[in-house]
């Protein structure tokens, strides 16, 4: 059997003359925290959806913990927890109202409800809301009460859309850390979309990306960066720079990809920050009069060009 606890197979869903999933095949390996990565239309809900039987596939397969989604969402589903639409409660009720109503129809114990919701409230930073109406919740507020009640369940995977659209700077990071702080805690797979790089390459340990239903690139964050890890430098002078300069920086072991315009030179560069700090004083070595030395964010590079290249 395989590792993935989740896995979607050849999978496709068309909307008349549209493709919304192009025969795409993913496997989500146990304990994972992978992010399905793409730009906005790219498929990444729909995928979800499917997942979850929200909405049926035109063709493929979807299996959670080796069961088909699609012929038995029943059993497949047993014991995952999800968060996909757009969360909605019932305003008039408390979180403590709200946990008891959903455990009682997972057919959870009374004793157990109380102790789940208490620790639960609590990793979501809820305790002291835990007795006020819901109705007067923000959005942060209410997607931090759906979390906890995917997790009421004590699930062994959750899957989750964009657990952070619509949220402000400081709620996004609130609930990026909250996830982080639960799967730190237990032992739990957690699959979810996001169209933002900083949000997959902070969370999470797996990125898939998919652009136009497809799948374009998988795996950890070393494995999609390269293992000579590569980077990115961005390079200003002040009154610019020579031939002889740029051979000389050329010529350097870990430097690659060499290129200029104005007083900017841009390379790729192999080495850690102590090798970053050997480069700097390389160049200034040279004669460059360096006045801004920074890395670009070399995931945002591979996802810029996976969507060129896909398109």
């Amino acid at each position: 059997m395989s590792s993935a606890q989740i896995e979607i197979v050849n999978l496709r869903k068309e909307y008349k003359d549209f493709v919304a999933v192009n025969d795409l095949t993913l496997s989500v390996k146990k304990n994972s925290f992978t992010g399905l990565l793409g730009p906005n239309g790219a498929g990444k809900s729909t995928t979800l959806k499917i997942l979850t039987h929200l909405i049926n596939a035109t063709s493929g397969n979807a299996y959670i913990n080796g069961i088909d989604v699609t012929s038995n969402p029943k059993d497949a589903l047993e014991g995952i927890g999800t968060v996909v639409e757009t969360p909605e409660f019932y305003s008039y009720l408390t979180p403590t109202q709200t946990f008891q109503y959903i455990g009682s129809i997972f057919g959870m114990k009374k004793e157990t409800i109380s102790a789940e919701t208490s620790e639960i409230l609590a990793d979501m930073s809820m305790s002291e809301w835990a007795d006020k109406k819901i109705g007067t919740f923000s959005k942060g507020m209410k997607q931090r009460i759906a979390l906890g009640l995917a997790l009421l369940n004590e699930p062994t995977a959750i899957i989750l859309d964009e657990p952070t659209s619509g949220l402000d700077p400081r709620g996004m990071a609130e609930m990026r850390k909250i996830l982080k702080d639960i799967r730190a805690k237990k032992d739990l797979t957690i699959l979810t979309s996001s169209h933002m790089l900083h949000e997959v390459s902070d969370m999470c340990d797996r990125i898939a990306m998919i652009n136009h239903g497809t799948l374009v690139k998988e795996g950890d964050l070393n494995e999609l960066l390269g293992s000579n890890n590569a980077r990115m430098i961005t390079v200003k002078t002040v009154g610019g720079f020579d031939d002889a300069m740029i051979s000389k920086l050329s010529a350097l072991s870990n430097v690659s990809n060499v290129m200029t315009s104005g007083n900017v030179i841009k390379l790729s560069f192999k080495g850690d920050d102590e090798d970053q700090y050997q480069l700097l004083s390389e160049m200034s070595s040279f004669g460059m009069k360096v006045f801004s030395f920074n890395e670009e964010d070399a995931l945002e590079t591979i996802y810029l060009n996976m969507i060129k290249e896909s398109r």
